[in-house]
């Protein structure tokens, strides 16, 4: 079932290099018969399913029909999406586009693809460097449509370093203890969301212990599971860092399922601006959040499927823009979603 998501336009573009060609002068009736084939690496994943629903809504917006939109649960395995990858190529798909189980995965179907003669639009997880470079250097019709995901973690630091050490330091130790709940194993966002907002805090020269790096990958349930064991063994954190919103909601429940106070004992953060997480902000109990935004991510994921499907070329690279948001910023964000992006 799609449910057709709510507008944003607030945040920041594309750079000159990353603008993809306005599709106004194509009549929607020109898609009806195409087929895009989408495949998710998870679609219970809070922010795949919004992104999908959005990327779904715009397409048919532009003229596809819903009936020949057709989705693929990867339900997390390499195995099923690369077997779905082939199913739809042998339907004869006129686009695809692909959130990878992991990376490791992006050569063997780009190799596929393009044997097809198939445009490729991968999204939310970026392929590594040299796959990009090998998109350039043999003119494949492959495109990248997401973020950065260093610019996620390097925001997570600031938020946190914004807060200042006499806020976190609940100990007056001098030093921030925390925990970092990773995304999951073999995941670009997940590394670089762990590494930079870590380095983002100790280059603002704040000292920090880590007390547990654990995965969660990305559930709730299973980053409650994970905080829930280290609290109970003693360990305790001023700061829970998590990769994702979910996993970050999951360490709140368990704070308050044990009696500690989160946004006064320990500070918690997260990724996506997921509807619970804003919520969360505005009560006081999630430090904040960055946002990942799935409605611009998604509108130009289908532009430069559209444009391909016009025999244009793309850049392999198209980037969009995280968004810090805290207290300061959420009631403004959170209105502005309820209001369709205005």
């Amino acid at each position: 079932m799609v449910v057709v998501a709510m507008a944003l336009s607030f945040l920041t573009g594309c750079s000159k290099k990353d603008e993809v060609k306005p599709q106004e002068a194509i009549t929607f009736s020109s898609y009806n018969d195409t087929k895009v084939g989408v495949c998710i690496y998870q679609i219970s994943d809070n922010f795949m399913s919004l992104f999908n629903e959005e990327l779904v809504s715009y397409l048919t917006s532009k003229g596809f029909s819903k009936n020949n939109i057709i989705v693929y649960d990867g339900a997390n395995s390499e195995t099923v999406q690369l077997e779905q990858v082939e199913k739809l190529i042998d339907q004869g798909v006129d686009a695809l586009i692909v959130n990878p189980v992991n990376t490791s995965i992006v050569k063997t179907i780009t190799d596929k693809a393009t044997a097809a003669d198939i445009p490729l639009v991968y999204i939310n997880r970026e392929p590594s460097g040299d796959e990009e470079q090998r998109w350039e250097a043999n003119g494949l019709k492959v495109t990248y449509v997401g973020c950065d995901a260093r610019q996620s973690g390097i925001y997570q630091g600031e938020i946190l370093v914004d807060l200042g050490l006499d806020k976190l330091d609940k100990n007056g130790d001098g030093i921030i203890q925390y925990y970092m709940i990773e995304g999951a194993p073999e995941n670009v966002d997940a590394e670089c969301r762990t590494i930079y907002s870590i380095s983002t805090i100790k280059n603002a020269g704040i000292r920090v212990e880590c007390l547990l790096d654990d995965v969660g990958n990305w559930e709730r349930d299973t980053a409650a599971t994970v905080v829930e064991k280290a609290l109970t063994n003693g360990l305790v954190p001023e700061v829970i860092i998590c990769n994702n919103d979910a996993m970050a909601l999951g360490a709140i429940d368990v704070l308050k399922k044990l009696r500690i106070v989160p946004g006064q004992d320990v500070y918690v953060i997260g990724v996506d601006a997921l509807p619970d997480a804003l919520s969360a902000i505005q009560d006081g109990t999630m430090a904040g959040t960055v946002f990942n935004d799935y409605i611009m991510q998604s509108h130009r994921t289908a532009d430069v499927v559209m444009s391909y499907l016009q025999g244009e070329t793309n850049e392999h690279y198209v980037g969009c823009d995280y968004a810090k948001v805290t207290s300061a910023n959420v009631k403004v964000i959170e209105a502005r979603l309820k209001n369709g992006g205005k």
